[in-house]
């Protein structure tokens, strides 16, 4: 009798999922973000310490100076929502790595969740809403940079 030698059915070719594959997406983005915010950053820090005549000098009117110019506001504004996002990513992917319960990991995700969205909201709020002179306040209270009026 002649050995006969089995033959293997030829694999299938796999079937690709329709859907995106985000945590290849959430990957690209850390690392995308984190040289954006690494750029963003330094040149802030460059600009409020070096050229700002250093830590001491960084007080109310510092801010309110800085911030009269948007692209400052802007500036600050990509660092909150890169930081944010980005650190939120992290959160979520050490969430999803070591909480093991189904209600635990829900809800450490909606505590994330509420925390971002109220630190994102309320700096957003802060940078395009920050007055240093409002009008009508007493003159007693306003900075010595505001002029009464």
């Amino acid at each position: 009798m002649a050995a006969s030698t089995p033959t293997l059915a030829a694999p299938r070719s796999p079937r690709r999922a329709r859907r995106p594959n985000t945590e290849l997406y959430s990957w690209v983005f850390m690392r995308a973000s984190g040289a954006l915010l690494l750029i963003l950053i330094f040149v802030h820090l460059f600009t409020n310490l070096v050229s700002g005549g250093g830590v001491s000098a960084i007080d109310f009117g510092f801010v309110a100076g800085k911030w009269a110019k948007p692209v400052w506001q802007v500036w600050d504004l990509l660092i909150l929502w890169l930081a944010m996002i980005h650190g939120a990513n992290g959160l979520r992917t050490i969430i999803n790595d070591y909480a093991t319960r189904t209600g635990t990991r829900l809800t450490l995700m909606g505590l994330l969740a509420v925390a971002f969205a109220v630190v994102v909201v309320l700096g957003t709020l802060v940078i395009f809403t920050f007055s240093p002179c409002p009008p009508g306040a007493p003159a007693d209270l306003l900075p010595s940079f505001c002029t009464a009026g």
